[in-house]
Parts: C-alpha cells; sequence; structure tokens
C-alpha cells in the first residue's frame, strides 16, 4: 500500500530530507484531488495550504483589472504549488486553478508552521527549499519577460 509518508519522502521537493523530518510532516498531510477547472486558490486569500503535485496541471495567473489573466507558470508533476503559508501575512498572491484533472499531497500550512516553530532545523530546511524554488521561478519569469521584450 502507498503511504503518504512515502509519496512525501519520494517528492523531489523533499529529495534528500531525512527520515525523520519527514515523519513529522505525515502529520499535517493528505490527499487531495483537483477537477479540471477547479480553482484551488485565490488572490488575497488565506494561504493555508502547500501541495507537492502528483499529476496533473495547474496554471499559476496573475489576474489584472479588466483584462484576462496572465499565466505566469504552468506547475505538473513533481513541482510545488504554494508558499505563501510560510511568509506573513500567509495571503495567496496569485490564482491558481487545474488545467487538468490534478492529484497532489496537500501540506496544512498552520500545522506545518507550528512544525517549524517547534522544531528550528525543520523550519530552516523548508525554508532552504522554498528559497530554490523561488530563485528559480523568479529566473524563469525574468526571461519571459526578456522574451516579451526582446520581440518588440
Amino acid at each position: 500500500m502507498e503511504t503518504l509518508e512515502r509519496f512525501i519522502a519520494e517528492h523531489p521537493f523533499f529529495a534528500g530530507l531525512e527520515s525523520y523530518y519527514t515523519g513529522l510532516l505525515v502529520g499535517c498531510a493528505s490527499n487531495v484531488r483537483f477537477e479540471k477547472g477547479t480553482s484551488i486558490f485565490k488572490e488575497g486569500g488565506d494561504a493555508n495550504e502547500f501541495y507537492l503535485i502528483r499529476a496533473g496541471k495547474v496554471a499559476l495567473e496573475l489576474i489584472e483589472p479588466h483584462r484576462r489573466p496572465i499565466v505566469i507558470s504552468t506547475l505538473s508533476e513533481g513541482e510545488i504549488l504554494g508558499w505563501s503559508w510560510l511568509l506573513p501575512p500567509y495571503q495567496w498572491k496569485f490564482n491558481a486553478h487545474a488545467l487538468e484533472e490534478t492529484r497532489a499531497i496537500a501540506l496544512d500550512g498552520k500545522c506545518l508552521r507550528t512544525k517549524c516553530e517547534q522544531n528550528h532545523d525543520l523550519g530552516y530546511e523548508l525554508l532552504k527549499r522554498v528559497a530554490q524554488i523561488m530563485e528559480r521561478r523568479l529566473e524563469a519569469t525574468s526571461l519571459q519577460l526578456l522574451d516579451v521584450y526582446a520581440a518588440r
């Protein structure tokens, strides 16, 4: 039988994480499924989850008033969705919706913050990993902007 602990341990975001920490994370985890077109979260909403995408595709969008949403990133298997649970004021900065049926592991942000406060080593590990994802996505967004403006 497949377990949440195994899925967490095998997810690329947690590669190399000590099994002790994986055991702590399981207490905050649950399986979730989003049908195609389902809104996962909206900008300004309470950011109380963090998702490890197991299958499917999710659009991360920026909403500009009176215009169509701008897709800033498409996330898929092996990626994470949402880091706003980690940083006050714990509100989503973007919208996210499922582009196709998507399965993920949801980690409860409040539960994670409590565990990070109780175990600063775990908190530091999570912060380092989230910071690496932020850096990669910022770099990808910068390259997209260069492409847009180079075409002018």
